[in-house]
């Protein structure tokens, strides 16, 4: 998590800056859902394809942990296949969902900035916590 300060000029600017991220999350999430629905076609074939070839061989197909190396927090996969792509990308779009949520929630708890406008010599101090607003100090400066 990253916590930051930021100060703004005017609660419009607010507003401005929190309509951008929601739009760049957008974007981001529209290219990992595109993303996502190539590597699951991929990842469906490759499944049914070892399971054909397993049932051929009389095996039963079996989920390996091996290949997967953990360095204190961090897994590294060896020779990752299309299930292993189609985890994390399933994982990113959850967490961008997940954030274009929260900037929405937070920019429709903003809706009373649209009122206020320009306000001269008052700036807006707000502690963000991943880029989301938490809180706005109003100072006289």
């Amino acid at each position: 998590m990253v916590v930051e300060l930021k100060e703004y000029e005017s609660a419009i600017e607010i507003a401005k800056s929190m309509d951008n991220d929601i739009s760049k999350t957008k974007s981001i999430l529209g290219e990992y859902l595109r993303r996502l629905d190539s590597i699951r076609n991929l990842a469906e074939r490759s499944k049914k394809i070892r399971e054909v070839v397993f049932k051929l061989a009389g095996r039963k197909a079996t989920q390996s942990s091996l290949g997967e190396i953990n360095l204190g927090d961090l897994s590294v996969i060896l020779d990752a296949n299309p299930f292993h792509e189609l985890t994390v990308i399933e994982q990113v779009v959850r967490s961008q969902q997940d954030k274009l949520l929260v900037l929405q929630k937070a920019r429709d708890a903003l809706n009373w900035v649209d009122q206020i406008g320009d306000t001269e010599g008052l700036k807006y101090i707000v502690l963000e916590s991943d880029g989301v607003p938490e809180k706005i100090l109003l100072k006289i400066s």
